[in-house]
């Protein structure tokens, strides 16, 4: 089904839009809406707007572009936070890339609709252009996230957008990223933190305190990464005061 066979028109024959917003995380969602949001199905947030809680990963991701699709969407967003591949990103930073970009692949993003969303938020947020890498593990080094950057020239990563933008790439219809910068290059989680993090980005609480008694993980990485998470939630907090839940999307674009 390509973008002409999406449903665009209420009863009375107006063109409609209905944003299709993907999250992996729950702290990502916590960040659009106030309420409860269910895990791997659809909120209906307006009348405009949808949001999926995925789980993190590229296949989660799919799944729920892919329901956002089947509830007839016409427009998709990742939506979330993003790991710096440069060195002056930091947290909090809003990336609104060109581009998403795997080693073997890219995908282009909707031009006028993140135009018009960076005239928005510039005086509002840092904004950074730029290309934004596809991952299909987490980068728990420095070493690893400078590799990514030299193969792609991206200068952030996260593990959903690709897989958001080849559902929308499939489906023919608009696409964009937003996403907020959560760790600096320098900085990574550690990766015995990662088999204490639910798939929505809870933690296992009886799983993590073991591995700080066991000195597997330190508690200044833990304030670190909530540092960077809380300027993260901020920035997207920020986002969606400004733009709404349907991030200016025009039937134009």
């Amino acid at each position: 089904m390509g973008i002409s066979a999406l449903p665009c028109a209420d009863p009375h024959g107006r063109c409609m839009h209905l944003i299709g917003v993907v999250t992996a995380l729950r702290d990502e969602a916590s960040c659009i809406t106030s309420g409860p949001v269910p895990f791997n199905e659809k909120l209906q947030l307006s009348d405009q707007a949808m949001l999926w809680l995925s789980g993190m990963g590229a296949q989660a991701a799919q799944v729920a572009a892919q329901g956002l699709c089947q509830h007839s969407a016409t427009a998709l967003v990742s939506f979330g936070v993003a790991g710096a591949l440069h060195a002056d990103l930091k947290p909090g930073d809003l990336v609104l890339p060109d581009a998403i970009a795997s080693e073997q692949q890219s995908w282009p993003v909707d031009r006028a609709w993140r135009q018009r969303l960076r005239q928005t938020l510039q005086s509002r947020v840092t904004v950074v252009d730029g290309v934004l890498a596809d991952s299909a593990v987490p980068l728990t080094d420095e070493r690893s996230k400078r590799n990514l950057a030299q193969s792609t020239g991206a200068c952030a990563v996260d593990m959903e957008s690709a897989a958001v933008a080849a559902v929308a790439a499939q489906m023919g219809m608009p696409f964009i990223a937003v996403r907020a910068i959560i760790d600096p290059l320098h900085f990574s989680p550690p990766p015995a933190l990662l088999g204490a993090v639910y798939p929505d980005g809870r933690v296992n609480p009886l799983h993590l305190t073991r591995l700080v008694l066991g000195r597997a993980v330190q508690i200044g990485t833990l304030i670190k990464m909530g540092i960077g998470m809380r300027a993260a939630r901020k920035t997207l907090t920020k986002v969606m005061q400004i733009t709404g839940p349907d991030l200016q999307f025009q039937m134009s674009d």
